[in-house]
């Protein structure tokens, strides 16, 4: 008859749960995992899976009672810290939909909007299509195995029960969030310039000829030489938008300071 003590019996299921918290926490912040398209069942499925690959291959986990003080301080570490790495892959594509905002904007399609499942908000269109752009060059570089790779990589660096997070490493989280988001801005930046040369264009010929009905003419000549700037540009979109990803999975691990 097998007997077990309860001290292996605690020790078994911290050996599980305390990876499970923190694979989890990931894959309801990072992408493409947090779209609303994964259901919870397969979010739940999929952190299973990962975490009966990875748990034979942790470190030494300190043995705590699952309820006690000490075992809900060190699952709360596990979950801040897996939404910490899913927050610092998201913020990628945040960029990615403020400058299709920015875009939008100086094309006069900020009234175009639509239904965003992601942000579960009207984005305007030329935002999605960025996004959409953005998840497509993610799954075709194998992003998505290499945020789950990151993530049992993170096990390594971050050690379950090794210490309570530096306060450097927020302040770093933040620092990376302002990189990320100063690159969104330069991703926009040279169809704003197109659009605000012609803005100046239009200007200066309703000064030269008053009977010139500015929205007749300006609209629609906006909106073509946006979509033609974007056309062109979408060439160009790729390397950039690669690195920024590539930030994003350096900023989940490359921030984090154990006190």
């Amino acid at each position: 008859m097998i007997s077990l003590t309860t001290a292996e019996l605690n020790a078994w299921i911290v050996a599980f749960f305390f990876p499970l918290a923190r694979v989890l926490a990931l894959l309801v912040a990072a992408p493409p995992f947090n779209n609303p398209a994964v259901t919870v069942r397969v979010k739940l499925l999929l952190g299973l899976a990962i975490t009966i690959a990875i748990a034979p291959t942790l470190q030494q986990i300190p043995v705590a009672e699952p309820a006690s003080g000490m075992g809900l301080l060190i699952l709360a570490q596990q979950i801040v810290i897996g939404f910490a790495m899913g927050f610092s892959m998201r913020l990628v594509f945040s960029a990615v939909d403020m400058a299709g905002m920015m875009i939008s904007n100086q094309m006069g399609l900020g009234f175009a909007t639509a239904y965003d499942p992601q942000s579960a908000s009207q984005t305007p269109v030329i935002s999605e299509f960025l996004g959409v752009l953005a998840l497509l060059i993610f799954m075709a570089i194998n992003g998505h195995l290499m945020v789950i790779a990151t993530l049992g990589k993170s096990f390594a660096v971050l050690p379950i029960g090794a210490g309570a997070a530096a306060s450097s490493t927020w302040l770093n989280i933040a620092s990376a969030g302002g990189i990320i988001f100063s690159s969104g801005v330069l991703l926009a930046l040279p169809l704003v310039v197109a659009m605000l040369i012609t803005n100046i264009a239009l200007g200066i010929l309703v000064r030269v000829a008053p009977q010139l009905n500015l929205l007749a003419i300006g609209f629609p000549v906006t909106i073509l030489l946006g979509f033609s700037s974007l056309l062109l540009s979408l060439s160009y979109l790729s390397m950039p938008i690669q690195q920024m990803f590539e930030f994003g999975l350096q900023s989940m691990l490359g921030y984090f300071v154990i006190k």
